[in-house]
């Protein structure tokens, strides 16, 4: 059994603030440690389950947070970017199941730590109409590769999230969202038992298969800055439906990537913290 696991930040243990989660903050290392550890958990659920194949995406970020001596040693990481897939760098067809550690719900999202992807430089994203953040561009692209989302790990923002989009994936609460920067936390230990037993439960049971988005599938992205819009009309294909909202037509996975280019050039385009 070939298992991907895509790991993010802001839902991992502990974690509410961006001092955890951005290199250089107050309480980066421990937020590193703490993400290494809800991974961990993970990989130790799936190898019960009988996987003998298992990827680890560093997927927060500079993607450069997990440290290689700190990941279990059955699982072999992938870290560092760029990545033409980026969260999802690695997952192919031939996975038999994909695990969301650490996620976190979408921007407007009353989750800790919400965002989509880029801090609050965008506003709102819809695949096909259906407003999506992190974990919905997640599963539909899984879904497009045939691999299905097993189990997610984060606050219950996240895990509700998870839910509305596909109530059959497995979802592990960590911490209780009392608002963007502040949540109840679980006892660390408590919460990695729950996500290796979840991991473990889900994998050694059948799976639903993914239900997979229309091809071709749309992506409209509302972003904070007229002048991201304006500049991604250059990119072929690129439309807007007003001036700083934009659209593309085509079929998962390679959406998800052309996505990862719009992401390209609206970082070079601005110098705004995330999370503010």
């Amino acid at each position: 059994m070939r298992i991907y696991i895509t790991a993010d930040m802001e839902g991992v243990t502990g974690l509410v603030d961006a001092q955890d989660v951005q290199p250089g903050g107050r309480d980066y290392e421990r937020g590193r440690q703490a993400m290494a550890e809800d991974v961990n958990a993970a990989v130790r659920g799936a190898l019960t389950a009988g996987a003998t194949d298992i990827t680890v995406n560093d997927a927060h970020g500079p993607m450069r947070n997990l440290l290689p001596d700190a990941v279990h040693p059955a699982a072999r990481l992938i870290r560092g970017k760029p990545k033409q897939m980026g969260m999802l760098e690695g997952l192919a067809p031939e996975h038999d199941a994909a695990i969301c550690v650490g996620y976190h719900s979408r921007a407007g999202a009353l989750g800790v730590l919400s965002h989509s992807f880029m801090g609050h430089e965008i506003e709102d994203i819809w695949l096909d109409g259906r407003p999506v953040g992190e974990i919905g561009l997640a599963h539909a692209t899984a879904a497009a590769l045939g691999v299905p989302v097993a189990v997610l790990t984060g606050d219950d923002g996240a895990c509700e999230e998870m839910t509305e989009w596909d109530a059959s994936v497995t979802t592990v609460a960590v911490k209780y969202a009392r608002d963007r920067f502040a949540a109840q936390l679980r006892p660390a230990d408590e919460a990695r038992r729950a996500i290796e037993d979840a991991v473990a439960s889900s994998l050694s049971a059948p799976l639903t298969p993914p239900e997979v988005a229309p091809d071709p599938s749309t992506l409209t992205v509302r972003w904070q800055s007229a002048s991201v819009a304006a500049i991604l009309l250059g990119i072929p294909g690129v439309t807007s439906t007003d001036s700083r909202t934009v659209q593309a037509r085509g079929a998962l996975p390679g959406l998800y990537r052309h996505f990862g280019v719009w992401m390209r050039v609206a970082s070079s385009l601005t110098d705004q913290p995330p999370y503010c």
